[in-house]
């Protein structure tokens, strides 16, 4: 790759980095009353299509990027536990996800991709929220072991599954105007 295409690479990496932040901001809300702390929002979807459009280890710089930036300021109350929660889930997404579309891009293989993605996760996040949020919280490990099946794992897999629609419908037709 020439030094043109690189920097044109790292311009568009940098746009979709600055839409997450913008979405993030501009979007959240919580999907379950029982646990307010746990928002949807947006901002993984441009990184999704970061990680379509350059592969999965661009997906996972965009997510590192990405992750600390909302950190320290639109999702500053989370601290450093939520920028590593947040690079987890989603640099875990980015890299299966990445690494299957990278092998079959087509609509099928991106199908496939963003299933196993919503999947991988998810099954991080129970992990991540196990460890985690009773350093954040303070609250008793049973208490969030009490939470997976009801709360945790529906809200990971709305959320992703949500921003993985998202992307599918909406990946061709963001790529062709970005490229």
């Amino acid at each position: 790759m020439n030094d043109s295409n690189r920097i044109k690479r790292i311009t568009r990496m940098g746009m979709l980095i600055a839409i997450s932040v913008a979405l993030v901001y501009f979007i959240h809300f919580p999907l379950f009353p029982s646990a307010p702390f746990l928002e949807y929002d947006p901002a993984d979807i441009p990184i999704f299509i970061a990680t379509f459009m350059y592969g999965p280890l661009a997906g996972l710089c965009v997510t590192v990027i990405a992750s600390f930036i909302q950190g320290v300021t639109v999702s500053a109350g989370s601290g450093v536990i939520g920028i590593i929660m947040h690079i987890l889930a989603t640099g875990s997404f980015t890299v299966v996800a990445g690494n299957i579309y990278k092998m079959k891009k087509t609509r099928s293989g991106a199908a496939v991709a963003l299933v196993a993605g919503v999947i991988t996760m998810t099954v991080v996040m129970c992990g991540c929220n196990l460890i985690f949020t009773p350093i954040f919280t303070g609250a008793p490990v049973s208490v969030i072991v009490a939470m997976l099946v009801p709360v945790i794992i529906p809200f990971n897999l709305l959320k992703a599954g949500i921003n993985a629609i998202i992307t599918f419908l909406l990946y061709k037709s963001i790529s062709r105007i970005i490229k």
